[in-house]
């Protein structure tokens, strides 16, 4: 594998989006076991898209803008629906060490869902990844599941760095009296 595609994908992975703030938000509001949950949840949300990109159904989205925005809206109304759900939690916002409870289960479809409903993903394995396939490869399908391993692998160990540093600043922050204050 080139170093280009080394470098390419960590500046993709790396460049703030949905996922970097999903994860570091479960950290900083639900601690490092959250963030790690969310890690992995955002990960295994590439499986999908992945998926289809070898099928042709991300060749259909990259191609049919009505087809795109739907599932770009569908991404904001989820988003949005979290938003809401948000909101309709009572008491104030708080940072204590008594987080509310919410099951690994959820946290994984929270994050798979989201994942799921982020079209630039398909088109990153449509448009994006095959450009770094040998083209003369005796089997480019094991070469670019190859590649998406290294961009899951890659995605799952900067958004648990991400996660469980912000887990750490909330916990530094909640040791601190005056910090608190």
């Amino acid at each position: 594998m080139s170093p280009e595609l080394w470098i390419t994908t960590f500046i993709v992975v790396a460049s703030p989006g949905t996922g970097a703030v999903y994860t570091i938000a479960m950290g900083l509001g639900r601690g490092g076991k959250a963030s790690v949950v969310a890690a992995v949840a955002w990960t295994m949300g590439i499986i999908p898209n992945l998926i289809a990109a070898m099928m042709g159904l991300a060749a259909l989205l990259y191609t049919s803008a009505l087809l795109y925005d739907t599932v770009k809206y569908a991404g904001v109304a989820y988003l949005l629906w979290m938003m809401w759900q948000t909101f309709q939690e009572k008491g104030a916002m708080r940072i204590d060490g008594d987080t509310s409870p919410r099951s690994v289960s959820r946290g994984m479809i929270d994050g798979i869902a989201l994942n799921l409903l982020n079209p630039k993903l398909s088109i990153f394995f449509v448009a994006f990844l095959p450009q770094f396939t040998d083209k003369a490869a005796s089997n480019p399908l094991l070469e670019m599941l190859a590649l998406s391993g290294v961009f899951m692998a890659m995605t799952f160990v900067i958004f648990a760095i991400c996660g469980l540093f912000a887990a750490a600043m909330r916990d530094n922050v909640m040791g601190r009296p005056n910090m608190m204050a």
